[in-house]
């Protein structure tokens, strides 16, 4: 980025110095898990005049993937929409209306036809050929078959966008879905979540500018970098389930203290989502539900939130096993001895037996002293 586009970029966002613009290209590079390196590629991609603008359509939904969007605050909403990315249109945040609010939403899709960006909040109701949900007239279906077949890349934003969410809930009368069954040639990003963290859409348009094409994936489509990892994995009070503390009920001893929220109906052992390191609103360390004392209700993940009654036990996927060290001797120059080796296979065996027995106990009747520290 060479001076000149930067004095643009720092006008228009009120003096900004250059260190604190490229230290905010270097963490939205940490967001996605890539090298600190590439944020000048992000500087240049996110300064550049002719970046592809975002547009941004609702379904049925509450319009809380927006307002959740509406409390970032680094950057701020005005930073987002005007200087990181170009929204040309938000129906919830259009200053127009009616007539004149459609007008610029066609104008910006023909004259932005397979760049565009676009964003669809809300599920998509099928049943009486979509009349559930109708805008300008127009059943939603077919505004998004007719937006999404001219669009560059789409993103499906919110649990209900993605796969039909809390508005397909049986016996979900209107028929709703997520976009991909819609477009299904077409390859939708999924960001569910609700509401989804505004940072993981940010960081994924940005990955699009930079390098013109999508983050890496998972099987269902979602950026590995907010969604590659079960909250179980990075929650604040996993040590709390490793040692075997657990709260009964709401209030009691050990729901005062902190400790996990498994029994509670927790459904972070089966959620990929980011909520425990990215947190929401930029309120401070702690806000998400489980920071709170809720346990997750895994609205990130098909088949779990608006699916499985709140408290409801999940499985366990990833369990520890008792920590244990070997004490192994290596001579220099020569590989570990037959003792040694013997050593650790039966460590290993005994915390492979350690993590079955763990895993059954999780299973079994409560214990008396379940929330006593040993």
């Amino acid at each position: 980025m060479n001076k000149k586009d930067f004095k643009r970029v720092q006008d228009r966002l009120g003096g900004v110095s250059r260190r604190d613009f490229m230290k905010l290209c270097s963490t939205l590079a940490a967001t996605m898990a890539l090298s600190t390196t590439v944020a000048p590629k992000i500087a240049n991609a996110i300064t550049s005049p002719t970046r592809p603008p975002v547009i941004w359509i609702h379904g049925s939904e509450c319009t809380g993937c927006s307002m959740s969007l509406l409390r970032s605050e680094h950057p701020t909403l005005e930073t987002l929409i005007f200087d990181l990315i170009s929204l040309d249109f938000h129906e919830t945040l259009s200053a127009g209306a009616g007539h004149q609010a459609e007008e610029a939403l066609h104008k910006s899709v023909s004259e932005n036809a397979g760049k565009f960006i676009l964003v669809i909040e809300g599920a998509i109701p099928l049943a009486n050929e979509g009349i559930f949900c109708r805008i300008a007239g127009h059943n939603f279906v077919d505004v998004v078959k007719d937006i999404g077949e001219q669009a560059g890349a789409v993103i499906a934003i919110g649990s209900c966008a993605t796969w039909g969410g809390v508005a397909a809930m049986d016996p979900n009368p209107t028929g709703c879905v997520g976009v991909d069954e819609v477009l299904p040639d077409t390859q939708v990003i999924a960001l569910p979540g609700c509401p989804p963290n505004p940072y993981n859409l940010l960081s994924t348009i940005i990955h699009y500018l930079t390098f013109k094409k999508m983050p890496a994936l998972d099987d269902e489509n979602r950026p590995k970098f907010a969604y590659g990892r079960l909250i179980h994995e990075h929650c604040e009070r996993r040590p709390h389930f490793d040692n075997g503390r657990f709260a009964r009920k709401f209030g009691d001893e050990g729901h005062r203290q902190g400790y996990c929220l498994y029994y509670l109906g927790c459904k972070g052992p089966v959620t990929h989502a980011n909520c425990s390191t990215s947190q929401f609103g930029d309120a401070g360390s702690g806000c998400w539900p489980v920071g709170i004392g809720h346990p997750c209700f895994g609205c990130a993940e098909k088949g779990v939130g608006f699916n499985v009654p709140q408290f409801t036990t999940s499985p366990v996927i990833h369990t520890t096993p008792v920590a244990g060290h070997a004490p192994i001797t290596v001579e220099r120059g020569e590989g570990a001895s037959s003792g040694s080796s013997a050593l650790m296979a039966g460590i290993a065996g005994a915390a492979i037996g350690a993590g079955a027995v763990f895993t059954a106990k999780l299973g079994g009747k409560e214990d008396k002293n379940e929330n006593k520290e040993a």
